[in-house]
């Protein structure tokens, strides 16, 4: 009886870790879509899905990281960019919103660190202690796992900024996110050059000047993504148009959001059209944006 019972723990345990392997490795079906709304109340379902699965499997790597990836994706996509575009008409809601998304961000950072912790067992005490000694350690393999660590902790600490607590972490992200640069620069058609464009223009005590730092980053993940990723040109508008108070840029920049054609990369068509909305919402905030 007893080896029968181990029979059926392995047979359940190997069919949910199958299940997982599933899971985590369905997000094209996701990124293709030509509907956000229909993903957005989709996805909820499908994290939680994954969540389930990850209780039998709580090892699973994959399933912990396409946690972190999904959480921090749902929290821009279809909560944070929801509480920008509803701020004027209802800032009570819109500050509901923004509390939830640093919820879901802080959910996706605990799923990535839990992940890393798998594979290299004590990183997250080591990344407190010795930041430059734990990173050493992760392997270009792991890129993945650890951008979307870092991502989901800078959208946390960036709609926290009374955080001070939570602000002081953002050392961490930084390191983290320059590991992935130093192991994988091209990854994922410049998605870390992409988040070096908004992080120059607000980094603290960073070397040289902003501006060049987060054009140098710009012009690289154009030359990666060949110009397909509407996002890249987006966060150039917000950061460094914005800052240097350049509407023409501004402007220049959406446009070429906008030209995107998302049907040209069904691979990137969800990606495009939720940043091309964001364009579209700001070109309406010209009077609050530009002086």
């Amino acid at each position: 009886m007893t080896s029968l019972l181990l029979s059926g723990c392995s047979v359940k345990k190997l069919a949910m870790n199958q299940l997982g392997d599933a899971l985590s490795g369905g997000g094209d079906v996701f990124s293709s879509d030509e509907d956000p709304e229909l993903v957005g109340d989709a996805l909820p379902f499908s994290l939680k899905l994954m969540e389930s699965v990850l209780a039998e499997t709580p090892n699973h790597e994959g399933l912990l990281t396409s946690l972190c990836s999904g959480f921090t994706q749902y929290a821009y996509g279809w909560v944070q960019l929801d509480a920008d575009e509803i701020e004027d008409e209802d800032y009570d809601r819109a500050e509901e919103l923004r509390e939830r998304a640093i919820k879901l961000y802080q959910r996706a950072n605990r799923y990535g660190m839990r992940a890393l912790e798998v594979k290299y067992p004590g990183f997250g005490e080591a990344l407190k202690k010795d930041g430059k000694s734990a990173l050493a350690r992760v392997e270009a393999e792991d890129v993945e796992t650890l951008y979307w660590s870092a991502l989901s902790w800078a959208g946390a600490i960036s709609l926290s900024l009374d955080n001070m607590d939570l602000v002081g972490d953002l050392a961490y992200v930084e390191a983290m996110m320059t590991r992935c640069l130093e192991l994988d620069p091209d990854w994922e058609m410049g998605s870390i050059q992409s988040f070096f464009i908004t992080y120059e223009m607000s980094r603290m005590n960073g070397e040289g000047d902003p501006v060049e730092n987060a054009t140098r980053f710009f012009k690289r993940a154009v030359e990666l993504s060949e110009g397909k990723l509407a996002s890249v040109y987006v966060a150039y508008a917000e950061s460094v148009a914005v800052e240097q108070q350049d509407k023409e840029l501004f402007l220049a920049m959406l446009n070429k959001a906008l030209e995107i054609d998302v049907d040209a990369n069904p691979s990137l068509r969800l990606n495009n059209l939720l940043y091309q909305r964001r364009a579209e919402w700001l070109l309406t905030r010209l009077d609050w944006l530009f002086l």
